[in-house]
């Protein structure tokens, strides 16, 4: 471990050499999952090495990312308005700038995005950043460029992220790439590429390069976490050719984290996202082990019913979701969950939305992600399926659950009160620039007055009061464990 932090010693001292002499600026941008905002910094990594440093001033950019999700129709017509906005710049500003679309948006469209956006000059799919600096001289050349080819190895463990716009005491880890599952909604398989893990090795080191500097949490970060699988290389599916040896040193999700938390006992860790039908009970037995892994997990369900569930693709019922939820409980009884929630699914009736507020009524979810469904182009439901609810009753359904999920947030955070938690300091707060805001075990936001506390603290804070969404207190005392 000495030999890895000598040479990442060794590392930053040539990435500030390198700062120093570049001249080109990059403004860079993200939308969508935390994926992309992890992959902005790897993108962020790999032109600093062709002379850019980033900028947060659009109008001196000499180049303009914005890496994008496609998620949803909305998210993509942001990306749109963003195009148009730095379409204005270029204009009136800063003729010479050169436009780039990164990620899903730019997988799933291609060449297409040259031809809609006059203003784009390269187009990039999320495994072809290594890319970038080529495709950049094609178009210092007066050629538009595109790389979108989907990789079945790439894993970016090799470099090592700029941290954009940092608190300097959170950071992720990105541990997968890709996705296996093909929910019938989805367009992450298409865009992102089949799973594929990193070395747990360099996620070891990079966990290690963060504590050396200073950070204080990590979240080990993927499309789908629970399949996280290493066992030398390639995809999942082969793992069953693997020899006996390969399989024999195999490593998986619970024992990643296991190996993680031992290495870093004095870092905070989460991970994001899971998948209910990959979760297995020796992931919830290593969080209940580990002081430092945070009691939160969020476990998308997208819907409470079973024959929406079969629609969708997704490889669980009702009932398996609720007995896995019954399972973590039982394991770690002061659990924070979060789920995502889609109503308005193709065939979605009144007794499927009912069943979908049930199964919230039975997990008592402290907050979620709740949408209503958007058609994604080349999804098997887009394909397969008459987008057949009208758009009022998605809004109306979506405005139950939101109803209902807000109910439950209060009521949950409402058991707070008196109690004394303890709270990473992370930023300061948005509303009153005399209180820090943090995160609980539990992923909850807390605000309290400063005093002498600073950013990266832990902190004891008791609960004086709540509202749906923060809980409101005042500082007690560090947080011992952490010390």
């Amino acid at each position: 471990m000495e030999k890895i932090i000598d040479e990442r010693k060794q590392g930053e001292a040539l990435a500030l050499e390198r700062k120093a002499s570049n001249t080109k600026k990059l403004f860079i941008e993200s939308y969508g999952c935390q994926m992309n905002f992890s992959d902005s910094e790897v993108v962020a990594s790999i032109l600093a090495n062709e002379g850019y440093n980033t900028t947060q001033n659009l109008e001196e950019a000499d180049l303009v990312l914005v890496n994008t999700c496609s998620i949803r129709e909305k998210a993509e017509l942001t990306v749109r308005k963003r195009l148009e906005k730095y379409q204005a710049v270029k204009r009136k500003q800063n003729p010479t700038m050169k436009v780039g679309v990164l990620g899903c948006m730019a997988e799933r469209l291609k060449s297409k995005f040259l031809e809609e956006e006059k203003i784009v000059d390269l187009v990039v799919g999320p495994d072809a950043y290594k890319d970038i600096p080529n495709l950049l001289s094609e178009v210092e050349e007066g050629r538009n460029a595109v790389n979108v080819i989907l990789s079945k190895e790439e894993t970016y463990g090799d470099i090592a992220p700029v941290r954009l716009q940092s608190n300097g005491v959170t950071a992720f880890i990105s541990i997968t790439r890709g996705c296996d599952n093909m929910c019938t909604f989805c367009v992450v398989p298409f865009t992102r590429g089949r799973e594929r893990s990193r070395d747990p090795q360099s996620i070891l080191e990079e966990a290690q390069d963060l504590a050396s500097k200073g950070f204080k949490e990590i979240t080990l970060l993927g499309q789908n976490v629970d399949s996280y699988l290493w066992y030398g290389g390639g995809l999942k599916k082969d793992f069953a050719k693997a020899s006996e040896m390969e399989k024999a040193t195999s490593v998986n999700f619970a024992q990643l984290m296991d190996m993680v938390a031992t290495a870093q006992p004095k870092m905070r860790i989460r991970f994001s996202t899971s998948n209910p039908q990959d979760m297995t009970l020796d992931v919830i037995e290593t969080m209940a082990k580990h002081k430092n892994i945070c009691n939160y997990i969020h476990l998308p369900v997208q819907s409470g019913s079973d024959r929406i569930l079969k629609l969708m693709n997704r490889q669980h019922t009702a009932q398996e979701y609720r007995t896995l939820i019954d399972n973590i409980k039982n394991l770690i009884p002061d659990i924070g969950i979060s789920q995502d929630m889609i109503t308005g699914f193709p065939t979605e009736t009144e007794e499927d939305h009912k069943d979908t507020l049930a199964l919230m009524e039975y997990v008592r979810y402290d907050y979620g992600f709740m949408f209503y469904y958007s058609e994604r182009p080349g999804t098997m439901a887009e394909r397969k399926m008459e987008d057949d609810i009208p758009l009022e009753v998605k809004k109306r359904r979506l405005q139950d659950v939101i109803d209902l999920q807000r109910d439950m947030s209060r009521e949950n955070l409402k058991r707070y009160e008196g109690q004394t938690i303890e709270v990473l300091v992370e930023r300061e707060s948005k509303k009153n620039e005399n209180e820090w805001s943090g995160r609980n075990d539990q992923n909850i936001v807390a605000v309290f007055p400063k005093g002498d506390y600073k950013m990266g603290d832990f902190v004891n804070v008791k609960i004086n009061e709540c509202t749906t969404g923060t809980l409101i207190g005042e500082a007690v005392g560090y947080a011992e464990y952490w010390q």
